[in-house]
């Protein structure tokens, strides 16, 4: 099924468009959608073979879009997401995806889960019973949370709340940077690193565009401060998170 349709959903084009890009060069045909609802819209429009889903993605998550998927029968879905929690696995399993890959991924090897899920019918989870699954394990209560300089991040829900109480919104990109900052603070990452780290061994992505990255997720993080320092830019190395991280 090498000339099979593809649903891209993702709301970051520095992703998207590559990974596009990618799989149209292997003989596939490949549409994007920026968010679960213009995902549904695509799809009334047309039908496709094979949904790559993100699971962060801003408006209705891509956990939501799998479940209203599966439960009209659907194509098959593999989920993506940077968040590497069991939990979060799980539900996207029961919910009727047929694979599930974690960022940064190598597009060879999604490439070879792409092919091996058309190979495959669709999964055919019942959605009721899929759905309080989900209801249950995403109990706010469970979720990942992480504590710095007295900010607040919730990677799953995509937003991080200030000092001051403010609900500050991220994008996926943004979510993802800050999971791998947090995961690696005070340690120096080169822009290659950033990329592999965020997108996947030799994503085709311009070091440039983790440089926007960083400065808008800086900017969001000072707030009211432009002196203080997060994310420190280490010349010629790259960057390094700053404060002390408390995964709760």
């Amino acid at each position: 099924m090498n000339n099979a349709s593809i649903l891209i959903v993702e709301d970051d084009p520095d992703i998207s468009a590559p990974l596009a890009q990618f799989l149209g060069g292997k003989g596939y045909r490949t549409r994007v959608a920026g968010s679960a609802e213009q995902a549904l819209a695509l799809l009334a429009q047309d039908s496709v073979e094979l949904v790559l889903l993100d699971v962060m993605l801003p408006g209705m998550d891509g956990l939501e879009l799998c479940r209203r998927l599966r439960a009209s029968g659907g194509p098959r879905i593999i989920m993506l997401t940077a968040l590497v929690e069991t939990t979060d696995k799980v539900i996207g399993l029961e919910l009727g995806a047929d694979d599930y890959v974690s960022k940064p991924f190598d597009l060879r090897e999604l490439l070879a889960r792409i092919r091996s899920a058309l190979r495959r019918p669709p999964s055919g989870a019942p959605a009721s019973a899929a759905h309080a699954t989900a209801d249950a394990a995403r109990d706010p209560g469970a979720e990942l949370v992480i504590a710095f300089s007295g900010h607040t991040f919730y990677p799953y829900r995509r937003f991080v709340r200030s000092p001051a109480g403010l609900r500050i919104p991220l994008t996926g990109a943004e979510t993802d940077l800050l999971l791998v900052f947090c995961r690696q603070a005070r340690q120096v990452l080169s822009r290659e690193a950033l990329i592999a780290l965020t997108r996947g061994k030799n994503f085709p992505i311009a070091t440039r565009s983790i440089d926007l990255l960083v400065s808008r997720l800086r900017r969001k993080l000072s707030g009211d401060d432009p002196l203080e320092e997060t994310i420190r830019t280490v010349r010629a190395d790259g960057y390094a998170f700053q404060p002390d991280v408390v995964f709760e």
